[in-house]
């Protein structure tokens, strides 16, 4: 029998007395928790929660334990078209599930209508096959010290778990593909080296991968189907003894803190795995439908997609807002993250009605939230709805991912048309989007490349994508990929054709991570990995993904490496302030300079026959100076270096050439990025002959 037990916390909440459970379905007229064997496959118990407060239904199992498997029936009316869709016949995850047992296998079993009849309630009882929670036990405090990177030291490495080990001779076969494969020893030693601060984990939440998909017989890789908020995916465990997939998860994040390096998961709250209205009941479709989604106003039945993944989380309703936001704690304080990625971000800034708003109330939750607002918060900041791209338009303290940046440097090296002015701008954090509310260069995370899109080895490999292993006919992924393939379309043995993709990529790589912003590379691109043109990966669990190890291109691990060396040396690269437009006797300045050592007119940021020009961040005599050379045109240019003794220090063209000092004047080859800096104590007017 249960007691009242009380309607707060949310969940399933194991203390000496027992378990309290509550659940948040103010339109259901009853619920009743359904208690199953520690496999979860046969139902045990029905028990009815025996109270409702607010809209909580709760109630307490006196001398129940951690371990408990559970799930619920919620009962009310079935009516779509006015958003509700409850169904007692369908076993119910909890949402606060911090263990899930089981998996989504697509079969129709799972809706809640009538296979074929949406308007019909389906009555047939998925007790054995439902995912269901099982009531976990407290992880205890980490006793490792958690790291704090400075925003300007920041080198954020976006990664696959299951990709970045599974074919890692350095791990062993039983953890490759896990959270303790990802902790090994040799795995955070190649980052570590590499100059990498913050480790970016595509989404580890539990998913429940499309019925679509699981009829072609694969799944949801890149993991944004969520339906369990607070749940580990338990794809990525170990299954070792003594561990869960919560406690492997903790372990991992302590190793990666250990190493003084931040951890970041990528998280989706915009929709769930429930999709749209033929999609499955698994959770909160049959919880409290109409409080949980966005439903169209013309008819309830029918979902908002501003997600193009068939729902919308509705953010203007408090209880969602109450969920996102519990459940990010509970990865802060619990497992172990530093900070989010929070998928098509805009949707959790829409109001009821969809306009964006950046106070709305689950910023406004965060910003004022004591865990929350400390953590690092970084926007993907766009959907598909109407007004969806917002980029930079995010409150202060918020990072967003810079499509701008990835497109402009594309065009810029790889010649589809931008100009030394969008590469300025560009360069220099974008702060046309940025440079408002206070917010710092950093607020732009600048990428060539991410999950979604060609591996950088492939953005110079092909000029088209090549997705049909995705079955969709090669329809999906971007068909505006801004690449160039160099005269030959995928893999090649021709010197040339290497050579020059090798070049671009060199080229890329030092535009990025010698910008200012919040540099993020993809997981991969440091050792050439490829997909062979598929740019849309998201189900393909298999070498296509998974990072080659054996091949490995060496020498462009180490170009990379020497790469976020220098930006660790040269701080004004780095700056967390923005570059005053003037010069000052008494500070560092930056200017723009011509090829011929002049300043950049009007009519040389306007040219577009030539490509090149100089940054200089100057600095009184006594300080080093830094100088970046850019020449992304198509003939050589000489470039006349400003006063000073200026040693190289990087040339994109001429992987592993020693530093040399430098002439008065040096002649670049197109495609080429150069650095240099000016010896601290310097003459300034002296110059090499």
């Amino acid at each position: 029998m249960l007691t009242p037990g009380l309607p707060y916390p949310l969940g399933a909440t194991p203390d000496a007395r027992g378990i309290n459970f509550a659940l948040a379905a103010p339109h259901a007229s009853r619920v009743e928790l359904c208690l199953f064997d520690q496999a979860g496959h046969s139902e045990q118990q029905r028990l009815p929660l025996p109270a409702c407060t607010d809209g909580v239904w709760h109630g307490r199992f006196p001398g129940a334990a951690a371990g408990l498997v559970y799930g619920y029936r919620v009962h009310g009316p079935w009516a779509p078209h006015d958003g509700q869709r409850f169904n007692p016949a369908k076993i119910l995850l909890d949402p606060y599930a911090r263990e899930i047992v089981g998996h989504y296998d697509g079969s129709d079993l799972f809706l809640g209508h009538l296979p074929g009849a949406p308007s019909q309630r389906d009555t047939r009882d998925n007790a054995t096959v439902a995912l269901k929670a099982r009531v976990a036990a407290d992880l205890g405090v980490s006793t490792v010290a958690r790291p704090r990177v400075a925003a300007a030291e920041r080198v954020i490495y976006e990664l696959h778990v299951r990709g970045q080990t599974r074919r890692h001779p350095g791990v062993a076969p039983a953890l490759q593909g896990t959270y303790a494969g990802l902790a090994e020893p040799a795995v955070l030693d190649h980052l570590q080296q590499l100059g990498v601060t913050t480790l970016s984990l595509m989404p580890v939440q539990h998913r429940a991968d499309e019925e679509r998909l699981l009829k072609m017989g694969l799944s949801n890789y890149w993991g944004y189907t969520t339906i369990g908020w607070f749940a580990p995916e338990a794809r990525y465990w170990s299954g070792r003894p003594g561990t869960t997939p919560a406690s492997e998860f903790r372990a991992m994040a302590d190793a990666i803190h250990a190493r003084g390096m931040e951890l970041v998961i990528d998280v989706v709250y915009n929709h769930s795995a429930e999709t749209d209205e033929f999609g499955p009941t698994l959770s909160m479709r049959g919880i409290d439908n109409a409080l949980y989604y966005h439903l169209r106003p013309d008819d309830r039945a029918r979902y908002e997609n501003w997600t193009g993944c068939g729902n919308c989380l509705n953010f203007a309703e408090p209880r969602v807002v109450q969920l996102a936001t519990d459940s990010l704690r509970h990865w802060v304080t619990e497992l172990g993250a530093d900070g989010f990625r929070f998928d098509l971000a805009t949707v959790l800034a829409r109001r009821e009605g969809g306009a964006f708003d950046a106070r709305a109330p689950f910023l406004a939750a965060v910003a004022q939230d004591p865990v929350l607002s400390r953590a690092l918060l970084i926007a993907e900041p766009w959907d598909i709805g109407p007004g969806g791209y917002r980029v930079g338009e995010f409150p202060s303290g918020w990072l967003e991912w810079n499509d701008r940046f990835r497109d402009t440097q594309r065009s810029v090296w790889l010649r589809h048309g931008a100009g030394l002015g969008d590469f300025a701008h560009r360069f220099t954090a974008s702060s046309g989007q940025f440079r408002h509310g206070g917010r710092a260069p950093t607020a732009s995370v600048n990428f060539i490349t991410a999950h979604d899109g060609f591996t950088l080895r492939d953005l110079v490999s092909y000029n088209e994508r090549h997705n049909g292993a995705n079955g969709e006919g090669n329809r999906d992924g971007s068909g505006n990929n801004l690449s160039r393939n160099c005269g030959v379309e995928g893999e090649t043995d021709d010197p040339a054709v290497l050579e020059q993709r090798a070049r671009m990529q060199r080229a890329l790589l030092a535009a990025l991570l010698l910008s200012q912003g919040t540099p993020m590379l993809l997981a991969g691109d440091e050792i050439g990995h490829t997909q062979q043109g598929n740019n849309n990966a998201y189900c393909q669990d298999n070498p296509t993904t998974w990072l080659d190890w054996d091949h490995a291109d060496a020498g462009l691990q180490r170009y990379v490496a020497h790469l976020l060396a220098l930006r660790r040396e040269a701080a004004p690269l780095r700056s967390a302030h923005w570059w005053p437009g003037d010069t000052h006797p008494a500070r560092p300045g930056l200017r723009w300079l011509c090829p011929e050592g002049s300043d950049m007119a009007p009519a040389n940021w306007e040219r577009d026959d030539r490509g090149a020009l100089m940054v200089l961040f100057d600095a009184p005599p006594t300080e080093v100076a830094w100088l970046v050379l850019v020449h992304a045109g198509t003939d050589a240019v000489d470039f006349t270096l400003p006063p000073g003794r200026w040693t190289r220090r990087l040339a994109s063209d001429d992987d592993g050439a020693p530093e040399r000092p430098m002439a008065a004047t040096e002649r670049l080859q197109p495609g080429s990025l150069w650095l240099a800096h000016r010896v601290r104590g310097g003459d300034p007017g002296a110059t090499l002959s």
